[in-house]
C-alpha cells in the first residue's frame, strides 16, 4: 500500500469515474485501474462493482475510502505538526458561495497573498449544502458559506459577517414601505436552493405577503440586472464587501426582525493546515473591515 494509491482511491470517490480521477491525480486511466486492482489484491477485498458501465465502490470500498481519508490527512500533517506549518506554501482549497465571489472572496484572497505569496488558493464555487459536504469529506480545506442551524460534528466554524436583507427596486419606484413595494411590483425570487432563498421565503410567508413571482434566479448580479431592467423587485442580502460601482438601484432595508445572512468559514477541526485556515479567516475579517473591493484595494497603494 502507498499514499499515492490511497490518494488515487480518494480521487475515484471524489470524481466518480476512473477517467476523471486520472486527470485529478495526473496519471493515465490505465494507471488508475492498475492501482485499484493492486489495492484489491493487497487487501484481499473487492473495492468496485465492475458490472456497471462505470465501476462503483462497494460498501466495503466506501468504508475503506473513509479510512483512507484519515490516513492521508494524518500523513499530510506529519511535516506541519513538526514545523508548526511554517512557510505557508503550496495549495489550499477554499469553497465559496456565489454571492461572495465578486467582493469578499477576491479581496480576502488578495490580502492573504500579500502576506503569503507562495500560497496558492484554489477557489471552488458552490451552494452551502454541497460545500459543507465537501468540507466534511475532506475534498475542501475550508468554505465560505451561509450558516443556518448546526453544522456536522466534525466541522468547526469561524463567523465572518452578518448581512441584513434589503429590497432592491428600480430607481423610479416610489415609497419606502417594503410590503407595499412587494405588493405593487412583480417579485424576482432568490433561488430557494440557497440558504438565503429559504430565509427570504420564510419571512414572506411569516408576514403573509403574497408576492407575484415572475422569475427565480441564483446570482445577485443576475437579479440586480433584472431589477435594473424594470422587471420587478427582489430581496437580497446587503453584501458586506461591495463593488466600487454598484448598479443604480434603490436599496430599502427590511423592517426590524427580518432575517440576516450569517457568513461563516467552515472547516474540519482535524485539518492539518489549521494555521493557514486561521490566516484565511483573518483575511476575510480584514476584507469586511475594508468593505469595498476596487482594483487597488489591499494592493501596494491600497
Amino acid at each position: 500500500m502507498s499514499i499515492r494509491r490511497l490518494r488515487t482511491l480518494i480521487a475515484v470517490d471524489d470524481h466518480k469515474t476512473f477517467s476523471a480521477a486520472a486527470e485529478a491525480v495526473f496519471v493515465t486511466h490505465a494507471a488508475v485501474s492498475q492501482q485499484m486492482r493492486s489495492l484489491e489484491e493487497e487487501w484481499g477485498v473487492v473495492l468496485f462493482d465492475r458490472s456497471r458501465r462505470s465501476p462503483e465502490l462497494t460498501p466495503t470500498g466506501r468504508a475503506l475510502v473513509a479510512r483512507a481519508r484519515d490516513i492521508v490527512r494524518a500523513y499530510d500533517a506529519i511535516v506541519p505538526s513538526v514545523l508548526g506549518d511554517e512557510g505557508f506554501r503550496g495549495e489550499i482549497s477554499l469553497g465559496a458561495v456565489p454571492m461572495t465571489l465578486t467582493g469578499l472572496t477576491p479581496l480576502s484572497v488578495r490580502l492573504l497573498k500579500e502576506s503569503y505569496p507562495d500560497l496558492h488558493v484554489r477557489i471552488v464555487p458552490g451552494m452551502t449544502t454541497s460545500l459543507i459536504a465537501e468540507v466534511e469529506r475532506g475534498a475542501l480545506d475550508a468554505a465560505v458559506l451561509s450558516r443556518q442551524g448546526p453544522l456536522p460534528p466534525e466541522i468547526d466554524h469561524a463567523d465572518i459577517a452578518q448581512e441584513p436583507m434589503e429590497l432592491l427596486a428600480p430607481q423610479e419606484a416610489e415609497g419606502d414601505d417594503v410590503r407595499e413595494l412587494l405588493l405593487r411590483y412583480p417579485f424576482i425570487r432568490f433561488s430557494r436552493d440557497a440558504v438565503v432563498g429559504g430565509l427570504i421565503d420564510g419571512w414572506l410567508r411569516e408576514h403573509g405577503i403574497p408576492v407575484s413571482v415572475t422569475m427565480e434566479l441564483q446570482g445577485l448580479e443576475a437579479i440586480s440586472s433584472m431589477v435594473l431592467a424594470g422587471l420587478g423587485v427582489s430581496i437580497v442580502p446587503a453584501r458586506c464587501v461591495r463593488g466600487v460601482q454598484p448598479l443604480p438601484l434603490r436599496r430599502v432595508p427590511l423592517p426590524e426582525g427580518a432575517p440576516v445572512r450569517q457568513l461563516t468559514l467552515a472547516y474540519r477541526r482535524d485539518n492539518p493546515r489549521i494555521r493557514i485556515i486561521q490566516e484565511i479567516h483573518k483575511a476575510l475579517l480584514g476584507a469586511v473591515e475594508i468593505g469595498i473591493f476596487t482594483p487597488s484595494t489591499g494592493g501596494p497603494t491600497g
